[in-house]
């Protein structure tokens, strides 16, 4: 079931960038003479096509505006945003499907936002298609046959509350159907799927991640510590079932906190087992069947940022499944919630589902740095966004580029790309075995660039006048489709 999707984001390096803006009429994508496409050319119907497609963003006088254009090249040229392209409401991720649509998956601190379509037409001009949707929340996503598969982790149906009124977590799933333009979700399905005790310890999880393998999905399980429901179970002795003895005063005795680090009043916020990994392997899209294996030599394999919980289980050329662990527990506040493992990598080896002896610790050729996302690139080359400085300090950024060759287990920091770097786009286009990076600097108009994984340097590429580059990637027109 292993597919060709391409999947872009809203950099999120410093913060999120979640807003929105009116649409307007369509305007066929344009630019430059050099390696662009200015919407003029006429074009043959008879024969398929193809136009790399860039999310813009430009903000001026306060205001910001959503631009998509189009390009023949991402290797030369210029194009600009001004009087041009198909404007849009932006979004919080730019899912590039199988080359045949581009979605604007969008999500609004904590709400639904509305997410669009959009096709290359015969015209060589993006054009938007019928259907709108309100998403449900969502922390992950990935793609998973014919859908787009969104997650998150949320109260479960009130009948199955507690005496205390007290709900458990269940995951809260939506599929979006790409070819038919239909949305559904679990809640639609009349299907509940716990995430509460998820793992065998009492704590509930979240999904990071959803990676097509082998005819199944398989995911990291983030436990994110005890639920109101799962925290006031006791045993018959009157004693917490699944509170670690000396961590009682880990439960919270208010509400409080805000945005992804609010709780509520009898919750454990937070795992208490920060120095292991989890994979799941579900047997498919309605995840209500899986195997869970365990690893102790990395901790959980989630980037975050906020809210959103990034993938980082992926699968190399020759079907092997990399898991990649940032360390992100370094953070937390409390030392009985830190993990003391670096960052890090393991395996499952192709045609198994389970981890075999492979590690690599990524801190020790990083200086003490970990990362923020990967990509797989070509072969057993990984795309890293660094930190800058490690997660125990304050004030790290994800400012750094860096390629991981798995097999050797050698870490090469990316060089050629400007040293007034602001963000990066999230998701990276890969095209004969190069990644093409959205790069947006502090001094001048952002730009694509090429990066080599083999030489590990970037190359200037396609120079775009806007803000940022929200997105980057590649749709084709076919007319036998």
């Amino acid at each position: 079931m292993k597919r060709n999707y391409f999947l872009a984001a809203l950099p999120l390096v410093a913060c999120c960038l979640f807003s929105a803006c009116s649409e307007d009429d369509p305007i066929n994508g344009g630019g430059s003479d050099s390696g662009t496409d200015n919407g003029n050319e006429p074009t043959p119907t008879e024969e398929a096509f193809s136009r790399y497609v860039v999310a813009t963003s430009t903000t001026a006088s306060g205001n910001t505006s959503y631009t998509l254009l189009t390009s023949t090249s991402l290797d030369e040229g210029t194009i600009s945003s001004v009087n041009n392209g198909l404007t849009n409401d932006g979004a919080t991720q730019w899912i590039f499907f199988n080359e045949k649509y581009l979605y604007a998956l969008n999500y609004h601190q904590g709400n639904a936002g509305t997410t669009a379509s959009y096709i290359l037409n015969a015209d060589s001009a993006l054009e938007k298609r019928a259907m709108e949707y309100n998403v449900r929340r969502f922390t992950t996503y990935g793609t998973v046959g014919e859908y787009i598969m969104t997650t998150s982790t949320g109260d479960g149906p009130t009948e199955w509350a507690d005496a205390n009124g007290y709900v458990p977590q269940s995951f809260l799933i939506s599929y979006l159907d790409v070819e038919a333009e239909e949305y559904s979700t679990n809640d639609t399905k009349n299907e509940a799927y716990l995430s509460e005790n998820f793992l065998g310890n009492g704590e509930y999880v979240t999904l990071s991640g959803l990676l097509e393998h082998d005819g199944k999905i398989v995911s990291a399980a983030v436990p994110m510590g005890l639920s109101q429901y799962g925290c006031m179970q006791k045993n018959d002795d009157g004693s917490y079932k699944w509170v670690v003895s000396g961590n009682e005063d880990l439960i919270k005795t208010e509400s409080g906190g805000s945005g992804s680090g609010a709780y509520e009043k009898d919750e454990l916020q937070w795992t208490q087992y920060p120095n292991e990994c989890w994979v799941a392997i579900f047997d498919d899209e309605t995840l209500t069947s899986k195997k869970l294996i365990r690893t102790d030599k990395i901790s959980y394999a989630a980037g975050r940022n906020r809210s959103q919980y990034y993938q980082m289980v992926w699968e190399a050329g020759n079907g092997d499944i990399y898991v990649f662990s940032p360390s992100y527990a370094k953070t937390m506040s409390d030392v009985r919630q830190q993990t003391t493992l670096p960052a890090g990598v393991v395996r499952i080896p192709s045609g198994t589902e389970d981890f075999d002896d492979y590690y690599c610790n990524i801190e020790a050729q990083s200086n003490g740095c970990s990362f923020l996302r990967v990509w797989p690139v070509a072969n057993d080359y990984f795309l890293m966004l660094m930190y800058d400085r490690p997660l125990t300090e304050t004030g790290y950024a994800a400012t750094q580029m860096a390629i991981f060759k798995a097999e050797d287990q050698q870490l090469t920091y990316v060089t050629g790309l400007p040293s007034s770097v602001s963000s990066f786009g999230n998701t990276p286009y890969v095209e004969n075995g190069i990644a093409y990076v959205a790069v947006t600097v502090s001094d001048g108009n952002p730009a694509i660039y090429a990066i080599d994984p083999t030489t590990a340097v970037a190359t200037k590429g396609l120079e775009v006048s806007a803000t940022q580059i929200t997105g980057v990637g590649k749709l084709t027109y076919n007319p036998l489709q």
